[in-house]
């Protein structure tokens, strides 16, 4: 589907809020070189320099905000099955280690809370991906906001919550307005901006091959910053850089300095 053009006029960073988060962002933790969103992980990110971290969050059953990406267990966990359909006594003891190499055998899912304390002790920031189980995608924005409201008080700064669910960032808006919010998008749907806007988002985050100078001076002059994922490779790093994207995330933290361009 062809999209409509846009007017490329430039962007008036008077219509910005300053912009607080580190530029690039470890993916799930480290990406690929450790077993995605688990402590494991957030310390290879550190170890290359990284002070900004992407994770996926959902529920258990009884409402404990944890980390995986997957709906199901299948692909990272020594189990099977739904994931929020487990409590988070059996969650706990997961092996999420074990798929990725004999290293990390046993390496457990984290709790939020955990990550909260690992990211505060060492001024880290974090961006909340609200990743719902189907069917709970309100709920588990208002336990997650509910969460960060207690795990993150009395810090210098929030953590930003994105999402691809508008109703989980809903949740979120309604029990923590004042932490940032970024709708993310794989696709440019129609009426995106219409829900970013209703949402108080302060950014878009986009698949960045739909990236373009027009879709990043319309995105500041709504409001919102640009960040893009999943960026491993350096070409495309460069052209992001050179348009004027605000953040990218990436796996390969071995690739990338993080520190300032």
């Amino acid at each position: 589907m062809q999209r409509a053009a846009m007017p490329i006029t430039p962007p008036s960073d008077a219509m910005l809020e300053p912009w607080p988060y580190p530029f690039w962002v470890a993916h799930r933790g480290a990406g690929k070189l450790a077993p995605e969103n688990t402590l494991a992980a957030f310390r290879v990110g550190a170890s290359h320099g990284y002070r900004a971290f992407e994770c996926d969050v959902k529920l258990s059953s009884d409402d404990q905000p944890f980390l995986l990406h997957d709906a199901t267990l299948d692909r990272t966990a020594n189990s099977r099955g739904l994931a929020g359909q487990h409590p988070w006594a059996v969650l706990s003891r997961a092996d999420v280690g074990s798929w990725h190499s004999r290293t990390y055998a046993g390496e457990p899912p984290p709790s939020l809370e955990a990550i909260a304390r690992f990211v505060r002790a060492n001024q880290f920031d974090l961006n909340i991906e609200i990743k719902p189980t189907p069917g709970t995608e309100r709920h588990t924005g208002h336990v997650v906001g509910e969460a960060v409201l207690t795990l993150w008080e009395g810090a210098e700064r929030w953590p930003l919550f994105s999402s691809f669910q508008p109703d989980a960032l809903a949740g979120a808006q309604e029990t923590a307005p004042q932490v940032p919010r970024a709708l993310l998008l794989d696709t440019l749907w129609e009426g995106w901006e219409r829900v970013a806007a209703s949402l108080g988002c302060r950014a878009i985050v986009t698949n960045y091959g739909l990236i373009s100078r027009e879709l990043i001076n319309q995105s500041h002059r709504s409001g919102w910053r640009v960040l893009v994922y999943t960026v491993n490779d350096p070409s495309p790093a460069q052209w992001l850089q050179g348009l004027g994207v605000d953040g990218i995330i990436t796996d390969a933290v071995d690739r990338f300095s993080p520190h300032p361009r």
